[in-house]
């Protein structure tokens, strides 16, 4: 469990926005130093996500989705806009949302919202979204924290809408990261917390071509 490796939450917590709030507003920044392997994520976020999209029975829609933890908004540019009519952003530090207004150029004009908000905090508007996407930020929240913000996103989806999780993968365990504050869980940990928060996994896929010294990272949707 997580809860046993990040002792006390709130020194937890305020680690991670220091940390961020020193990083530079770049894709680079965004990516830990690995900038360039952003057109490969976005690629198999987009193969990945496209699947469940479209008309017909059970199919996501495409009117609003979440970027979560949206920095940025790199993955809002790249992925979400492309696909949806609006998009809102939820991020830590506001740094990042400034920042975005410009990096998103003319497509921020579809941005409909930035919200400056840790997830532990935040509470998705209900029946707002046909997409919440998660990516690289679960390792901020403590499991009870997670859980509680995934019970939240659940609330907030439209009908036939989803939950969509990106990220590292631990081999086995929880492993703390004390340099950003973070934590990397297993899979088994993180589809206990899945579970607990009501949801199933309906699709999961690992992403290809990253560089062998980081972290598996898996793509999970959730309904």
């Amino acid at each position: 469990m997580a809860t046993e490796v990040i002792g006390d939450e709130a020194v937890f917590y305020s680690k991670a926005e220091k940390y961020w709030k020193d990083v530079p507003p770049t894709v680079d920044g965004m990516l830990g130093g690995y900038g360039s392997i952003s057109n490969i994520d976005i690629h198999g976020s987009s193969k990945f996500l496209q699947r469940f999209l479209g008309d017909g029975s059970g199919k996501t829609g495409t009117q609003c989705a979440l970027d979560c933890g949206a920095g940025i908004g790199r993955i809002t540019k790249r992925l979400l806009l492309p696909l949806f009519k609006t998009v809102d952003m939820v991020d830590v530090t506001n740094e990042f949302l400034v920042k975005a207004r410009s990096y998103l150029e003319e497509d921020g004009r579809r941005v409909d919202n930035y919200f400056c908000c840790g997830l532990q905090d935040f509470q998705p508007q209900p029946g707002r979204y046909d997409l919440i996407w998660i990516q690289w930020v679960i390792g901020h929240l403590t499991d009870e924290a997670l859980v509680g913000f995934l019970r939240r996103c659940r609330a907030g989806l439209r009908p036939h809408g989803m939950v969509c999780i990106k990220d590292n993968v631990a081999h086995e365990g929880v492993v703390m990261d004390e340099v950003d504050s973070s934590v990397c869980r297993d899979l088994p940990a993180l589809r206990h917390v899945i579970r607990q928060a009501g949801f199933s996994v309906v699709a999961e896929e690992r992403q290809e071509n990253f560089p062998e010294e980081i972290f598996q990272v898996q793509m999970l949707a959730l309904r």
